[in-house]
């Protein structure tokens, strides 16, 4: 049970709770009658707002509305007004540019362009809104006229400003190849920068906007003749050089740069120039049998071997070459051959100015054009050369014929150059050059074989045989012409292969030996084609020399002709590269050759039997010593004596006008001859000297052994 006094105190506790609530809830409905007033006061103004927001809506729509309408019309006016302005200035481009297009582009291109731009809008507007009009027209016929101009401009700065490249410049292009130092490439100029970016302009608008090609007839045509003149430049430079100087190159300026290209003249071989020479007597002389003689004119390097016979009667002959053909044969040659690598040189930097000035898809079509005249030219020339040589084979006239190697050996070194210039191009003009190559082969194969021909059926005539029998100019113009070919091997290979001639030399062809193409051989199948040749021809000549020597009378001398022949030609082979090449295919020529000169000495050696049989121990009589000789055997000891004295005068008094050029031969000869002679008649005389044979010992024993040997080695030597 709770005591009164907590109970109490419990009651006045809660009831001070109670109170204390009572003040708060009575708080509480004070705040919410004040928010519900204060929501009434504030719906009660927005509700205000709000009617205020719908009238001012309805105000001001309307005249946003009006005022974009007004925007809208203003921005309309403009655009009108500018469309006015716009179409009024076309109306005006005629006036406005009719002066500077009456006056030309010269000077001015620039402006001349923009004018045509104005010019060209107006066409288009006119005829695409005023089909009809007057105005239109007018544009048009200024714009025609504007585009003449500049299609006369083109041509006119192409005119003027293209030049024919000079002979010393183009030589300088061509040296830069053969030079073996790395040197800067030698740059041709065609146009001058400036002009060649107006060419250019003018180039690309005709193109683009004139919708015009005939410029490009005016650049090829204006182009193509000054690629023609300019090779016909350098020809015509080398023929004045030469008949001026005899150098066919004039010099750079003197103040060129060290660096600065020179020429070097293209490498020939030595004995060309002789070789014509010799060989154009070979055919006025020896194988028409109009003339002949017993000059020999021997190898280049080989003066102090052969004796030169008659050399003035040669020089004199009305039927001899004339004088400075040949040198001019050799500039006409090397001209061609200039003039074939200055033209690819120049089409190659034709090609790169094209490039730049043509549209591209006209580019082949119109470099094609251009080089046709400068091509065709070459060409000709080319074809002249080898009509020229046609004409020479049915003469026998060689020396012109090997003008054709070293133009087809440069010709096919070029080639590959040529195709890559002429690519793209026709097939016609890729195919001129190959069939140039192809012609010059022909009649190259057919001068080799004429030639062979000609040196087996060389008349036998005798007048065309040396009285002293030295070499026969047959045999050294034949080895001359052999040696020529040292420095063409591989073009008269191919010569040789391109006629197929295997069949005709009985070579077997191996399929590997061929290329894709029917006109390539191997180097290899070249060379034994080549051999074959020259050991045709040296067999021919044997055969040739054969018949001739029948000509002579005395056996003697027909063994010495042959020995110096046979001696010249294996001496000749040995001295240059052509032993080499001979034993491709005849491995025992050299002791073959060898034999035939030992068998001919052996013939010579025969012809003192006559003499030497007077005096030989077996025809000398037998008696005995101290035996008075019999009437009998002193004469017949009398007539050895006077048999041998006669005929060793009559072998030295013939045998001393023969000759054999070779002096080891001429030594080996006589000394053996010597040896023999000495020694019979040393062993003769000794036996009979002190024989009581005759009462005038010293009109029989005229000379003595040392006397004898003297008179031998006076033999072959018409100084003596």
């Amino acid at each position: 049970m709770i005591p009164p006094q907590e109970a109490s105190a419990r009651r006045r506790e809660i009831e001070d709770k109670l109170k204390q609530e009572e003040e708060t809830l009575s708080f509480i409905r004070d705040s919410l009658e004040k928010s519900d007033q204060l929501t009434k006061n504030m719906v009660s103004i927005l509700s205000s707002f709000e009617s205020r927001l719908m009238k001012l809506e309805n105000s001001i729509i309307p005249v946003h509305k009006q005022t974009e309408n007004l925007q809208r019309l203003q921005e309309n006016v403009e655009k009108t007004l500018s469309c006015l302005d716009h179409v009024i200035s076309y109306y005006h481009v005629a006036s406005d540019t009719e002066k500077i297009i009456r006056e030309g582009p010269t000077g001015r291109l620039e402006e001349y362009l923009g004018s045509m731009a104005k010019i060209q809008k107006a066409v288009e507007y006119f005829q695409d809104n005023s089909p009809d009009s007057p105005e239109l027209n007018k544009v048009k016929l200024l714009f025609e006229r504007g585009k003449e101009s500049l299609e006369s401009e083109f041509r006119s700065l192409m005119t003027r400003h293209s030049k024919v490249v000079s002979p010393v410049l183009i030589l300088d292009l061509i040296s830069g190849d053969e030079e073996l130092e790395v040197q800067e490439d030698v740059a041709l100029e065609h146009l001058p920068e400036s002009v060649l970016q107006d060419v250019v302009r003018i180039s690309l608008w005709l193109v683009e906007y004139g919708r015009n090609q005939d410029f490009m007839n005016v650049y090829y045509q204006i182009r193509s003749s000054q690629l023609d003149r300019s090779i016909k430049g350098l020809k015509e430079h080398f023929r004045k050089s030469s008949s001026s100087s005899g150098v066919p190159y004039s010099p750079a300026i003197p103040n060129k740069r060290k660096d600065t290209p020179t020429k070097k003249p293209i490498k020939r071989p030595g004995t060309i120039r002789k070789a014509q020479n010799l060989l154009k007597q070979y055919s006025q002389h020896g194988l028409d049998g109009k003339k002949g003689g017993s000059n020999l004119i021997p190898l280049e390097g080989h003066e102090h071997d052969f004796r030169v016979k008659h050399l003035s009667e040669a020089l004199n002959d009305k039927h001899g070459p004339l004088p400075g053909r040949d040198d001019m044969l050799d500039v006409e040659t090397d001209a061609y051959i200039h003039c074939v690598s200055a033209f690819v040189r120049l089409a190659q930097s034709e090609y790169q100015l094209l490039m730049d000035i043509i549209p591209e898809h006209h580019q082949k079509k119109t470099f094609d054009s251009l080089i046709q005249d400068a091509l065709d030219g070459l060409m000709l020339e080319g074809e002249n050369i080898v009509s020229a040589a046609r004409k020479a084979i049915i003469r026998h006239d060689f020396s012109t014929v090997l003008t054709v190697f070293p133009i087809l050996r440069h010709l096919k070194q070029t080639k590959p150059e040529f195709d890559q210039v002429l690519q793209g191009t026709a097939a016609s003009t890729k195919n001129k050059l190959p069939g140039l190559i192809t012609s010059m082969e022909t009649i190259g194969a057919k001068a080799l074989e004429d030639f062979a021909d000609n040196i087996k059926n060389d008349p036998d005539k005798e007048y065309n045989m040396p009285k002293d029998g030295t070499v026969h100019e047959l045999t050294s113009n034949a080895i001359l012409f052999l040696q020529q070919l040292l420095d063409f091997q591989e073009t008269a290979g191919a010569m040789l292969a391109s006629q197929v001639l295997g069949d005709t030399y009985n070579i077997p062809l191996d399929p590997r030996e061929t290329s894709s193409s029917a006109t390539s051989y191997s180097s290899e199948f070249s060379k034994r084609l080549l051999s074959t040749y020259i050991c045709k021809v040296l067999g021919n000549l044997q055969l040739n020399l054969l018949s001739k020597s029948k000509v002579y009378e005395d056996p003697a001398l027909s063994a010495i002709f042959l020995h110096n022949n046979y001696n010249y030609i294996l001496k000749s082979l040995e001295k240059s590269e052509l032993i080499q090449l001979v034993a491709v295919t005849q491995k025992t020529a050299e002791r073959s050759y060898r034999e035939h000169i030992e068998q001919q000495i052996q013939t010579y050696q025969r012809s003192w039997l006559k003499v030497t049989d007077y005096i030989s121990e077996k025809n000398l009589p037998v008696f005995q010593p101290g035996v008075k000789l019999r009437d009998k055997e002193r004469q017949m000891i009398k007539e050895r004596f006077k048999g041998f004295n006669d005929g060793l005068e009559e072998l030295c008094k013939i045998q001393k006008a023969w000759a054999i050029p070779d002096t080891e031969q001429r030594d080996k000869i006589r000394q053996a001859q010597k040896n023999i002679v000495k020694e019979t008649y040393g062993a003769f005389l000794h036996r009979y000297s002190s024989v009581p044979f005759t009462k005038n010992p010293e009109k029989y024993i005229k000379y003595r052994v040392e006397q004898v040997g003297d008179m031998i080695d006076r033999l072959f030597d018409t100084s003596a």
